[in-house]
């Protein structure tokens, strides 16, 4: 089994005669944001397509990749209507605990929850976050005099939040498309298990999932960070983890979600549990 990472959650897994695409997100680096993190040369010959959650640096060329290679492609429920509005083909949305098996995959999709996501400029502050109601809509204040409020029934699956000049203008709106669809994934060819998790914090329904492979991400921000990715992993209880969605590059900064990858592979190490640190576009062979 090869795998190769390409930062963010991004991943390619060829195992048998399978090529399964993870997350082929957008790169957020100011220079590269026209291009997928992984690389157009790689998409042919693309099996399979599993996608964790609809933000941007997991889902945006994810239609792309579909189409040009004819690959299955594997989400949760609610993207299944964005990839059939780009007339993408084979898709199967999942259900939390769902299982199925298509073209010699079996997959079980897992409880993923994503973080708050705060973005801040000067003047300008952004904020997502996953929520669960029944009722939404949106609302605009300005100096802190709301002038707009519409509601609707609704169920609400995240919440948005933008300030503007430190505030004085805030918008506020439901159903933004935030992580939307979010879900990990127990992906299982013949005898090999591989569990992927996207961005989200610790859960304690991945308990005893022993996958041969775990990818998990460390960056904190929205996800877990070294410390709790670490309780994840004895949770879990993999044979083999390769961190992921950290030291990213987001517009003009380098280093996003900083995280010692050193520190973590040593305390999974300690662990008695092999882990390996893959840089852009580095690859591993694994013999399981």
């Amino acid at each position: 089994m090869k795998i190769t990472h390409f930062l963010y959650n991004s991943f390619l897994i060829e195992i048998e005669n399978k090529k399964i695409a993870i997350d082929p997100g957008r790169d957020f680096w100011l220079f590269t944001m026209n291009k997928s993190l992984i690389p157009e040369s790689e998409w042919e010959g693309v099996t399979h397509l599993f996608i964790t959650h609809g933000d941007p640096d997991h889902f945006d060329f994810a239609a792309a990749l579909a189409k040009k290679s004819g690959a299955t492609v594997v989400c949760g429920e609610r993207l299944v209507e964005d990839l059939a509005s780009e007339h993408v083909e084979n898709v199967y949305g999942l259900k939390v605990g769902e299982t199925i098996q298509v073209d010699g995959i079996e997959t079980t999709s897992l409880k993923a929850f994503h973080g708050e996501l705060p973005v801040k400029f000067p003047g300008f502050e952004m904020r997502c976050n996953v929520q669960r109601e029944k009722a939404g809509g949106k609302e605009i204040y300005i100096a802190g005099k709301r002038i707009i409020k519409e509601e609707q029934p609704m169920d609400v699956y995240d919440h948005g939040s933008i300030k503007l000049f430190g505030g004085f203008i805030r918008l506020e709106k439901d159903n933004v498309g935030f992580a939307k669809g979010s879900i990990g994934f127990e992906i299982k060819v013949r005898s090999k298990k591989i569990v992927a998790l996207g961005d989200t914090y610790l859960e304690e329904e991945w308990k005893d999932l022993k996958p041969n492979v775990l990818l998990i991400p460390i960056g904190g921000q929205n996800t877990m960070d070294v410390s709790s990715a670490i309780e994840a992993v004895k949770l879990i209880q993999p044979e083999l983890v390769i961190p992921c969605h950290y030291n990213n590059p987001a517009i003009l900064v380098k280093n996003f979600n900083p995280a010692d990858d050193v520190d973590f592979k040593h305390k999974v190490e300690n662990l008695g549990i092999t882990c390996e640190i893959l840089t852009y576009n580095e690859s591993i062979n694994i013999k399981l």
